[in-house]
């Protein structure tokens, strides 16, 4: 409620021209907050409130802002204002930018930063898309093994100003190949005259460039670091990425797992800032997968006319059996998909999962099924009848829970991403064997 007094109160004063009082009110606030303050505004303001920023603030409230607002405001700065922060930004936000910017753009504002940036910016775009070395940042301290606690201090001094974090120091060797590690707190609470290889920790966890910014997100999550040194193929030490930019690439993840579980492309842009057109076209492709699909459930019902012509109570049952089939599969593949993206499960423990799941399935079936055994006789005075909607309930979860647990597995064996076998290609499965189960097990109960 705050937060929207404050937006209101903000975009009101800059209506006004009350520029002195919109300051006056963002100058107290975090970056962050300032940054969202911002994207809400209206296309016209948004210049109008960032150019009110002290040039330091500015260029930290710019990195927080949606590559959407960065690109309005580049094309609304003038060339000279738009360098001075491209340049003074930290190279692992502005590759990040060049990312979102047209080839054109990118190569014209690559020209006219100073040689070291425009170096830095080079080394992070020439890394794969989503690899640790993209998203890994340039700016750290790094000692030399020979130092001792005072020259190692008066190092960091010298470049605190300049580097994202100084509270994990690097240690290397004359080839700057990473040989240890240590902490500020090591080094502040040492005898100024001892030299780094009495302190260091040798044992070190890195990631390489090439690897996946989620494996670097499992690690800096596992370990609690607030950093992860990046190394190349021959251990020299080229970055760091810091848990800010983890986050970031949590986040991003999950957000792709969710949709695709909803069977939704995802894409890199903000969903609901894209345009209608495209959200049609990421979303139809698996409605339309899903759509053939169910044509099988079509099909079974057509193959077995002569049953339902005869109990027409049967089809009554059809959508209860199936929706509880699906949800019954879809809470095992959560689980397990949860599980395979936070490597809380590994390949090697396919089976026993998948026989839990399968007995956890039998479990739910009986106790489903018992309950609608006693409700479909209560609603149609018919055993018969009765008896098959609970036993074909009990072979539709154990099918259900069983499938649910095991595509996910058979998916990532094959290097797919487990979240393609979502809730809803899950459930389309389950209702096509479901009610091919429950017209057979019908058929066989009541002798037609």
């Amino acid at each position: 409620m705050l937060y929207e007094a404050t937006q209101a109160e903000l975009q009101r004063l800059l209506k006004a021209g009350h520029f002195d009082a919109a300051q006056a009110l963002l100058l107290p606030m975090q970056s962050a907050d300032v940054a969202d303050a911002i994207d809400e505004l209206p296309e016209t303001l948004q210049a109008v409130a960032f150019r009110l920023l002290p040039k330091d603030d500015a260029i930290e409230v710019y990195e927080y802002l949606s590559s959407r607002v960065q690109q309005a405001l580049l094309e609304d700065f003038k060339n000279p204002e738009v360098l001075e922060i491209i340049d003074r930004m930290s190279p692992d936000d502005r590759a990040r930018l060049f990312d979102e910017l047209p080839a054109k753009v990118v190569r014209r504002l690559t020209l006219q930063l100073s040689p070291a940036e425009r170096e830095a910016t080079a080394l992070l775009l020439g890394y794969p898309p989503d690899s640790a070395g993209r998203i890994m940042t340039s700016e750290f301290v790094a000692l030399r093994e020979t130092f001792t606690v005072e020259q190692a201090l008066d190092r960091i001094r010298h470049l605190a100003a300049t580097s994202e974090t100084i509270y994990t120091l690097y240690v290397l060797d004359s080839s700057r190949h990473l040989i240890g590690a240590l902490s500020l707190r090591d080094l502040v609470v040492a005898q100024p005259d001892r030299p780094l290889q009495d302190l260091m920790r040798q044992e070190i966890v890195y990631v390489h460039t090439e690897a996946d910014q989620e494996e670097a997100a499992r690690l800096i999550q596992r370990y609690d670091f607030l950093a992860l040194p990046v190394v190349d193929s021959e251990q020299r030490l080229v970055g760091i990425v810091t848990i800010d930019d983890l986050m970031d690439v949590i986040e991003a993840e999950v957000t792709e797992d969710i949709y695709t579980g909803g069977g939704v492309q995802s894409g890199g842009e903000r969903y609901f800032d894209t345009n209608l057109f495209t959200v049609a076209r990421k979303r139809v492709v698996w409605l339309l997968v899903l759509l053939v699909t169910n044509t099988g459930t079509s099909a079974v019902i057509q193959g077995q006319e002569e049953l339902l012509e005869q109990v027409v109570v049967l089809a009554a049952f059809i959508p209860l059996l199936i929706d509880s089939g699906g949800n019954v599969g879809a809470q095992s593949s959560t689980v397990v998909i949860r599980g395979l993206n936070t490597d809380a499960l590994r390949s090697s423990q396919m089976a026993r999962i998948i026989g839990r799941e399968t007995l956890a399935g039998l479990l739910l079936g009986v106790l489903l099924g018992i309950a609608v055994t006693l409700w479909a006789f209560a609603l149609q005075q018919n055993w018969g009848v009765a008896l098959s909607v609970g036993v074909s309930l009990v072979a539709i979860s154990v099918l259900a829970s069983c499938a649910g647990s095991a595509l996910p597995f058979l998916f990532k064996r094959l290097n797919f991403d487990p979240a393609l076998m979502s809730a809803p290609f899950i459930t389309t499965v389950v209702d096509v064997l479901g009610v091919l189960i429950y017209l057979n097990v019908a058929g066989a109960i009541l002798g037609i």
